[in-house]
Order: structure tokens, then sequence, then C-alpha cells
């Protein structure tokens, strides 16, 4: 122990003092062969102690033994923090500049040291399982630990940690730590671990990491908190830049929606500290990475609906209106602007309708253009402008015009200063960076729009008072053929190569624009001047602007002009230049250092002023035009006519094929909306069958019902006749006997009438149930018409025994008035009664009895004929209506599947011929030597189409049937 004293720091005993080598040696071996922890825990708070010192003494003596310790002392926590924060020492080359003995070791020593620690998988994968502990004395220096080798060997580590089962997970549990400097230091080790890998970073994504950084930045204060606020945002870059499925996650998961809070500025905007400004400068760039022109176009569009749908970019507009932001700040959220509104609709409006808080109001668009064309204002912020509005313009034809109407003389407004009359102020200014700023803005207003090329052409300036105006065309060429007056030699060619950019831009595809710029006298000669001098190499690039102009002349001339048809322009390039040396001068552009740069990226990022040369959506141009107009500078007259004839021919066919293509698709989609018109109606029809066939099997069990009540009431009534015929009635006189038997025949009489009248109903109602059943549509008339007799008849019925009811009751009264006087009379003796026939009288009383049944039967019968008849008409009442509206329904589809059938197979026969006109074009632009493609590939092409038709043909036939 005295030993170990003496080497961290007390007394020695000794004389001489140990060098540091040997005691590095010595508590290697105590660390080996100790046996008790204590010393072995001494020994290695000794080697940490020497480690800075003796940096590589200690790695390449005691780097075993302390990985050795990290494997079996894991019960002691106090040891293996020792261990660690030795291993960490030496591994990050923190040299201590107070000691002049100290060994300073180079960076690639910490390099070495880490590679020779990984070589041993298991000495990651027991690194973070020792990450599991919480003790600080572990945790901390194995989080440092592991920063350091990531730092050394990236792509190793990741590898391995990748594989790691739940490796990712215990590093993301870092992040959850109540401890705030093991947190922080988890954010250092997950951006070196994210690093250009994105199998790592979408795993971290889906640890909900996006959830935990966003909760840690709203915790410190978003853009006014402190450094882990900066490191928090470097993450979310790491995991978002270029992982498109990250980028998703993060829109679907409305992250998007908590960006908002972070760009709410106050009014005061003075005294901006340095951090601040860094974490609002990293957040805008968080936004950009978003909406980069680099993603997929569906990534960028759907993030920018939500960043408009969210506020956001209200909010970002608000700080680019803002006073007092700092200027780089303020360059940023330019650029940000840019792509959130670039190709988005709904964005560039909306920041169309922006306004700056002056007075009185003026147009975002028109302060910041202001800005461009002023010299005073940075470079960049002057850049970031142009950006915007190019941004601004991209696939935005309503912009446009807007912008293009600023200039027209009908639109101009003398009291408000617009956007157009800033480009043309800074197109004309001294200053070279204002032209070309200009000339470029102005190019992406008539960028792939026919239409403002041409309304470009109306516009007018006033050069000098007492002259006439000139267009704008024609003082563009001006300025340029007296460029020479200008003086500086780098501002003169960056003016130029701008005016010829808009040139270029401004005729291509725009014949009339041709037409006007060739109308003027000077500028072919102009062109040729250029074109055929021997200049400098800082004149190669305007000699090939200009090679390219006039070859955009050639190639989309209309010949409208006689001295300056195709053929006399490529007749003068002959003679004047040769085709050879004007290939040659029209590929200096694309050869020039600054060319490929603008071809990278849309936005302009120049290192100075004199750099920018290049437009992006110019390179794109140049690039497509480049061999279209050498092929037409080598091809004869006799050639241009003919493919001129042909591609003529082939634009009228393709347009009526098109057409007619267009007209085909409206019907099928029109047959397919019949077609689920009609499916509907079939599951309606057989819903209502389902209820025709319930309502049948309701109506055929009431009627079994009926008979059955009919043969139970048959024999009630006779049993009921039989108990009656025993009945003994006596005490009736002969008159009113015989007036009683005369009653009751005529009764008789009436029910014979009324079972007639019943049978001839119940064969009626059998029929109607026959018929509803076959058809009901056919014979909805007859039906009603029955109906209502049969309405009469029940009437009739329902009258006449109210009528029977009422003899009934009469009888029933002189019957009990006969028995009274029975009852008198049979006080009497017997001597003194009358004389009746009794066997008479019984035979009267029981034709009474039975009379009263069958009158009760027939009452109960037409009840139950009078219910189901009702039941029935209500039945055949919403049967009908059904019917008829179903084959009114039906009529109309088979009229318009015939209709839609007749004109398809018109545009059948008209297809047909156009496609046999196409094949002979084709074979006839084969024969002259141009490339078309296989008849083979175009005969089975159209053999598709038929197939195609004729499935549609087939399918309005299955319609029809």
């Amino acid at each position: 122990m005295n030993f170990l004293r003496g080497v961290m720091g007390g007394q020695q005993t000794s004389g001489a003092q140990q060098s540091g080598t040997q005691t590095i040696q010595k508590l290697c071996d105590r660390v080996a062969s100790a046996t008790l922890l204590d010393d072995r825990r001494d020994a290695v708070r000794a080697l940490k102690s020497l480690s800075k010192k003796y940096c590589f003494e200690v790695a390449t003596q005691a780097m075993d033994h302390l990985i050795n310790v990290l494997q079996t002392d894991r019960s002691d926590s106090e040891i293996i923090g020792y261990a660690l924060d030795t291993l960490y020492n030496i591994m990050s080359n923190e040299a201590d500049e107070t000691d002049e003995n100290q060994q300073i070791a180079s960076d690639d020593l910490g390099v070495q040291f880490s590679e020779t620690f990984i070589k041993q998988q298991d000495n990651i994968t027991l690194l973070l399982s020792l990450l599991e502990e919480f003790d600080f004395h572990v945790r901390w220096p194995g989080v440092k630990l592991l920063t350091t080798l990531l730092k050394h060997q990236s792509t190793q580590v990741q590898q391995i940690v990748l594989v790691s089962p739940m490796g990712v997970s215990r590093l993301m549990d870092l992040l959850d730590d109540s401890r705030e400097v093991i947190r922080n230091d988890g954010l250092l080790l997950l951006q070196q671990l994210t690093k250009s890998n994105a199998a790592i970073q979408k795993i971290v994504a889906f640890e909900n990491a996006f959830e935990r950084l966003l909760d840690i930045i709203t915790e410190e204060g978003n853009g006014d908190g402190g450094i882990v606020v900066e490191d928090c945002l470097l993450l979310l870059q790491n995991l978002l830049k270029y992982n498109n499925s990250n980028q998703n996650f993060f829109k679907e998961g409305s992250y998007i929606q908590r960006m908002k809070p972070w760009f709410e500025v106050g009014d005061d905007n003075s005294g901006w500290s340095a951090q601040k400004v860094t974490n609002l400068h990293l957040m805008l760039q968080l936004v950009r990475v978003l909406v980069s022109p680099v993603n997929p176009p569906g990534a960028t569009s759907s993030c920018q609906k939500s960043m408009f749908q969210c506020g956001l970019l209200q909010q970002l507009c608000i700080i680019l209106m803002a006073t007092g932001v700092p200027a780089d700040i303020l360059t940023e959220t330019i650029n940000t602007v840019s792509e959130v509104i670039r190709g988005s609709q709904v964005n560039q409006d909306y920041f169309a309708s922006v306004n700056a808080p002056s007075n009185p109001p003026r147009p975002a668009i028109v302060v910041l253009l202001m800005s461009m064309v002023n010299e005073r204002q940075p470079f960049v912020l002057r850049c970031a402008v142009l950006y915007c509005f190019q941004c601004f313009l991209y696939k935005n034809q309503k912009g446009q015009g807007e912008i293009v109407a600023t200039l027209l003389p009908s639109t101009i407004d003398a009291n408000a200063l617009s956007a157009g009359q800033l480009l043309c102020g800074g197109l004309f200014s001294t200053d070279s960076l204002s032209n070309w700023c200009a000339a470029v803005a102005l190019a992406h207003a008539l960028l792939d729009n026919a239409t403002q090329k041409e309304q470009l052409l109306r516009v007018q300036l006033a050069t000098s008072i007492g002259n006439p105006p000139v267009s704008l065309l024609q003082q563009c060429t001006n300025i340029l053929s007296q460029g020479d007056k200008l003086t500086r030699r780098g501002s003169k060619v960056q003016t130029r190569v701008g005016l010829l950019m808009l040139l270029c831009t401004w005729l291509t595809n725009c014949p009339i624009a041709v037409t006007h710029f060739l109308h003027n006298a000077a500028n072919v000669p102009f062109l040729t001047a250029q074109i055929s001098e021997n200049l400098g190499e800082e004149e190669h690039l305007v000699q090939g602007m200009c090679a390219l102009l006039l070859g955009i002349c050639i190639y989309y001339n209309d010949n409208s002009l006689e001295n300056n048809t195709k053929d006399k322009l490529k007749q003068l390039i002959e003679k004047r230049i040769g085709k050879e040396n004007f290939t040659e001068k029209l590929g200096f552009i694309t050869k020039h250092e600054f060319y490929s740069k603008a071809a990278q990226k849309p936005q302009p990022i120049f290192s100075s002023p004199d750099h920018m040369l290049f437009d992006h959506e110019f390179t794109k141009l140049v690039k497509e035009l480049e061999v279209v107009i050498t092929k037409a500078i080598y091809k004869s007259s006799e050639e241009d006519k003919k493919e001129e004839e042909v591609k003529k021919s082939l634009e009228q066919h393709d347009n009526i094929v098109s057409h007619y293509k267009n007209i085909i698709r409206e019907q099928d989609i029109q047959i397919e909306e019949l077609k689920q018109n009609i499916a509907s109606l079939q599951t309606t029809n057989e819903q209502n069958q389902s209820t025709m066939s319930l309502q049948l099997g309701q109506i055929q069990q009431h009627k079994d019902q009926y008979n059955l009540l009919k043969v139970q009431l048959g024999k009630d009534s006779q049993h009921h006749s039989s108990q009656i015929s025993c009945a003994q009635l006596n005490g009736f006189q002969p008159e009113e006997v015989s007036r009683l038997k005369e009653e009751i025949e005529e009764l008789k009489k009436q029910q014979d009438i009324l079972q007639g009248e019943l049978s001839e109903k119940n064969v009626f109602i059998e029929s109607l149930q026959q018929s509803r059943v076959d058809g009901q549509t056919d014979q909805t008339t007859g039906v009603s018409e029955k109906s209502a007799e049969l309405q009469k008849e029940l009437e009739t019925l329902r009258s006449q025994l109210h009528v029977q009811s009422t003899e009934i009751n009469r009888l029933q009264a002189e019957r009990m008035e006969l028995l009274q006087k029975t009852e008198i009379t049979g006080s009497l003796p017997a001597s003194d009664s009358p004389s009746v026939n009794s066997q008479s009288d019984t035979k009267m009383e029981q034709k009474v009895a039975q009379l009263l049944k069958e009158t009760a039967s027939l009452k109960e019968e037409l009840k139950n004929q009078y219910e189901d008849k009702s039941s029935l008409k209500q039945q055949l009442d919403t049967a009908q209506s059904t019917a008829a509206i179903l084959q009114d329904e039906t009529e109309k589809l088979k009229q318009e599947l015939a209709e839609s059938k007749k004109e398809q197979d018109d545009l059948l026969v008209l297809l047909a011929d156009q496609d046999q006109k196409i094949f002979g074009l084709k074979k006839k632009l084969k024969e002259l030597g141009e490339p078309v493609e296989d008849e083979d590939d175009l005969e089975s092409g159209d053999a598709g189409d038929e197939d195609d038709l004729d499935d549609d043909g087939d399918d309005d036939e299955d319609l029809r049937d």
C-alpha cells in the first residue's frame, strides 16, 4: 500500500522517484494479480491519474487489463468507473497543457487505440451493457467513451451497435435520464451515431425520438434555450436529412405543427444573443430539410401543405417583414420561405398577398425586389431574394402573368412602385450584379409560358426625352451591342451573359419573338461578328451564348421573314463562321467551370459576385437545346422541309388522336358510372323481390288460415244444428209459425245470394294474387278498377247484412214474446190448451237457430274478407309504384347505353383510320432515315389498343344485355 500512496502523490519512502513506465508496469501487474478488490481499485485509480500524462504507455500496457476489469468486476461500480475514465483519457487525447513534460500524442494515436479496442466486437457489446447501469460514475464515463469511439471509428461502431440486441434502444434511454449532464452527453452520442447511417436513423426515429427531442426543446425554451436546444436540432437534422422515410413519419406524426412556436418572435427584436441566433438558424434549416427541392415531389408538396395549414408559413412571413431581425437570420428566413412556396400554388398565392408593414402597405415581393436591385445590400441577401422570386414563379403561371402585367402599358400605375418597374430599373442600371439578377428574374417570369413571352413584346420603354419609345426586346439588344462602353471588363461579361440568358429564354419556343428579334437588321450581323471573332478566354462564354441565341433563331424560325429564313441563316453561318467553328463556340457554355456548379442546385450559391454567371434553369435549357441546334445546323433545306411537314402532320394526327382518346376516356368514365348505377338498381331490385316474396308468403299463409277457419266453422255449424234439433219448443201460434216460415225462407234466399257473391269474390282474390306474382306492372289499371268494384260490392254486402241483422233482432224479439206466451199457456189445464203440432214447432226452431248461426258465420267471413282486401290493396300499391320507378330507370339506362354504343362505334372507325394514317407516316419517316419506333412495336401497340377498345365494346354489349 505504501507503493500506491507514493504513486498517488504521497511521501515517497525511497530516495529515487520511479519512472512513469515502470510505475505503469507495476500497476498493471497489481491489477492483474491482486486478489483483494480494494488493491485492484487503487491500482486502476492510479492508472487513471497517469493516463493523461502517459497516454501511450497506459494504452499499450493497461488496455487489456482494463477491459478484463470491465468484464470481471462489474459488481463494483467504483472500479468500473475508474476503468472507463482511463479508457476515455487514452482515446480522446485530451492533453494537459500545464505540464511541460507531458507527451502530446497526435490525432492518429486516438484513432489507433480506438481501432484496437473495437477489434473485439464484444468490447462494444460490453460497453453497451454497462450503459444500463444507473450509477452516475459508470454511465457518464461510458457515454463519453462510446462517443469518442464513434468519432474515431464511426462506421465500424455503427455496424456493431446495429447488430447488437437492443443496442439502439439502450442509447435512446439516455434521453430520459433525469441527470442533465448524462442526457446532454447522450445527445452528442446520438449525433455521432446517426451520421450517414439511414438504418440507425430509422430505428432512432421509431424509438419515439421526435417526441422526446421536441419535448426537450420546449422544456429548454425553444429558440431562447441554450446549447442543449442546438444539440437537439442537430440531431433532428441528422434524422431527417436525405431520409424520406423519417420525413414522412415526421409529417404524419403531426410534428410539423409543433415547430410553429419556434418562430414566434416579439415586437422588440433587438439584442439577440449569439445562441438564439444559432438556434433559430438551425430551426430554419430544419424546415428547409423537409421541403428541400431534392426530396421527392410528393413528399415536399405534402409538407408544404401541412406548413400552410398549421400557420408555419404565415409565421415565417411575419419574421420576413419584421424589423430588427439579424441579417443572417433574415437571409435564412428568405431562403426558407422560398422553398416552402416553391411549386405550391396555394402557398404562392398566399405569399403574393403578404404586405409589408409600411405606409402605404407594399407587397412583400416589391419590398424584396427593392433589396435585390440595391447594390448596398449584402451579397448573400440579394442572392436569397433572387431565389425567393424564382421559387415564387416556379410552375406558377398566374404569378408570371401578374409580374408581366406590371410592365404592360395598360396596367402601369405611375403612383405606385411595381415589380416590373424594379426589374426594368435593375436591368438597365450601372450595377452589373443588378443587371444579372434582374435579367434572370425576368427570364423566370417567361419560363415555359408562351403567352407571357408574347405579352412582353408589347412593353415599350422611354429611353430619353424627345426620342420615340423602343421595345424591351430592342433595348436589350442595344445594350448588348453597346457593351464595349462599360468600364469594368468583368462587369461587362456579367451584364451581357445575363441579357443573353434573358433573350435565349424569351425566344425559345416562341416564333413570334424570333421574328421580332430578326426584324432588326443589326441583330444577326452583331451575333455573327461576336461568334467569328477570336477573343480571349474571358469572352468565350459570351461567344457561346451568342451562338446559342443564333441557333434558337434558326430552330424556332417560322420563315416569315424572307431575308432571315432558316436556309439563309444557315448559309450565313457556313460562310461567315463555319459549322465546325459554330459548334465549337456553342460548346463553350457547358465547358465553363461555373456551369456544372449552377446545374447542381436551384438555389443560387456563389462565393463572390464575379462567379454569378449561370442560372440553374438556364443550364437545363442549354442541355435541351444544344443537341437540337447542332442537328439543325447540319441538316439540308430539303430535310428541314420534309421534317417540318412530317412534324406538322404528326402534330395534327397526335392532336386528333389525343382528342378522341379524351372523348373515349370520358365515355369510359360515364360507362363506369352507369355500371355503378345499374349495380345499385339491381341491388334495389333484389331487395324488392325479396320483399315481394316475403309478402307473397304472408298472403299464402293468410289464405291457408282463412281456409282452415272456414272448415272449422262448417263443423261447428253442423254440431250446433244437431244440438238444436234435440230442443223442444212449445207454445207457438199457427199464424206466427207460418209467418216465421216465410221469413226464414226469404232469409235462406238472401243467404244463397250472399254465398254466391262470396264465392265470386274468393275467385277474384285468387286471380288477383296470381296476376300480382306474374307481373303487377301490366295489370295496374285493371286491378285498380276491380278493387273499386270490390269496394262497392263490399259496401252493398255490409248494408244487406245490416238489414238482415235488424230482421234477426226483430225475429228474436218476437220469439221472446212467444216464449212468454208459451209459459202463460202452460200454466193453464191441459184440456184448455190449444192443440199444436209439436213436430212442426221443433223444425221451425231448428231452422231459426241454423239461420242465426249461418248469419253469424257470414258476418265473420265478411270481416275477414275486408281485412284481406285492405292488406292486398296496400301491398299492390307499394309493388306497383316500385315497378313503375324501376321500369322508367331501366328504359333511360337502355337508351343511354344505346347512344354511347353508337358514339363509341363511330369513334372506333375514326381511330382505325387515324392509326392507319399514322402507320403510313411512320413508314415514310423510316424511309427518310429518321429514328422511329419499330413497326412490330407499333403493330403490337395498335393491337393492344384495339384489344382495349374491343374489351370496352364487350362491356357495352354486356350492359345492353
